[in-house]
């Protein structure tokens, strides 16, 4: 059993890969992929695996696999200032990634069963906003977590444009999904071992369409035998920005604006180096994606194609690291222009903090 794509040997090239076999389409997504680094979500212990296209499972903290987010994340389609609901938000990847697209003004929530992810996931987005040079090139969307069982959220809570659900789910459970989705919106699930993406077209009215092969691990129902009652699920209210973050917002984009003009006039501004050049990714071809042991993976199957091409494609890298440099080998280190302008602001220093969100370097 393997990946749907080739291991890369960082976050950019895993990103490349996925680019190539045709998982990630639009620049929208691959930004919000490059953005997050996959590996800032695995314990220490085993990063070296994070960036490969299978899934991790440690305990109750899971990570699906790269080329099943990609297919959720594009099946999203997802823009400035939607809503969005996770169901079964794990460590909070996903999350993330959608909340730079939302941008400020969207809603980012996410249910989660275990209490331990739960911290985990805080933890984990408590380190990007704090550490992470991509918090600057985006405007954010922050997530929300609650605990509970998905299955009992609350039945006055509001619509969402946008909910995905990260376990298998049964057709008796089908029609409470699509109560979560307001009119116009997209629910992307498992459902029947397919990855479903249902677009809700009328109040009565609905598309559907299968877009990949997969076997998740089905939704845990509820357990009401301790009380007998259901524990419902409140979600977090829909909260009206102050005009102090307002303000900050407006100032931090103006700010942006400012450095976007003068990247145009000198070639510079709030975005990443030039990537050295990466080795030619070998496409697999994919059968199915199956799951084992609450894992997700993608099987591979192999053409005579592929072995007669095996030769060529090792004798082509052979030849593309003879010819790396070693500038190439050792890129610049990326420069936050934005952390750079507030800083030579002529303002005092809490309120220069403020605006970068009392973020460390």
């Amino acid at each position: 059993m393997g990946g749907a794509v080739s291991a890369g040997e960082d976050n950019d090239e895993l990103i490349d890969n996925l680019k190539e076999a045709q998982y990630i389409r639009t620049e929208l997504v691959e930004q919000a992929f490059r953005a997050i680094d996959r590996a800032d979500y695995y314990l220490e212990e085993f990063k070296d695996n994070a960036y490969k296209d299978l899934a991790w499972k440690h305990g109750n903290i899971h990570l699906s696999a790269p080329c099943i987010y990609s297919e959720v994340m594009e099946a999203l389609d997802l823009q400035p200032g939607l809503s969005f609901l996770n169901l079964g938000s794990g460590t909070g990847y996903l999350s993330s990634m959608v909340g730079l697209i939302l941008g400020p003004f969207g809603v980012n929530h996410g249910v989660e069963l275990h209490s331990d992810v739960i911290e985990y996931a805080k933890q984990k987005l408590d380190f990007f906003i704090k550490t992470s040079d991509s918090f600057d090139k985006f405007e954010f969307c922050e997530p929300s977590f609650v605990i509970g069982n998905c299955l009992e959220i609350s039945p006055d809570c509001t619509q969402y444009d946008r909910v995905y659900c990260g376990a298998g789910v049964q057709k008796e459970h089908e029609d409470y999904m699509k109560s979560l989705l307001k009119v116009g919106g997209i629910l992307v699930m498992p459902l029947e071992e397919k990855l479903t993406k249902i677009t809700r077209t009328g109040p009565s009215a609905w598309e559907t369409k299968k877009i990949l092969a997969v076997s998740f691990a089905p939704l845990v129902q509820p357990n009401h035998a301790d009380s007998g009652k259901s524990r419902l699920v409140h979600l977090p209210p829909v909260a009206v920005r102050s005009l102090q973050d307002l303000a900050r917002i407006a100032i931090r984009g103006t700010i942006k604006k400012i450095i976007h003009q003068e990247t145009l006039r000198n070639g510079n501004g709030l975005k990443n180096p030039p990537r050295f050049k990466r080795r030619r990714v070998r496409r697999r071809r994919m059968e199915t994606i199956v799951f084992l042991d609450k894992e997700v993976f993608a099987s591979r199957i192999s053409s005579p194609s592929d072995d007669n091409n095996n030769s060529e494609d090792m004798e082509e890298e052979r030849h593309e690291e003879e010819e790396t440099k070693p500038s190439e080998l050792k890129p610049d280190p990326p420069v936050n222009f934005l952390r750079e302008k507030v800083l030579s602001l002529p303002l005092p220093d809490p309120l220069k903090y403020y605006l970068l969100y009392y973020r460390e370097k």
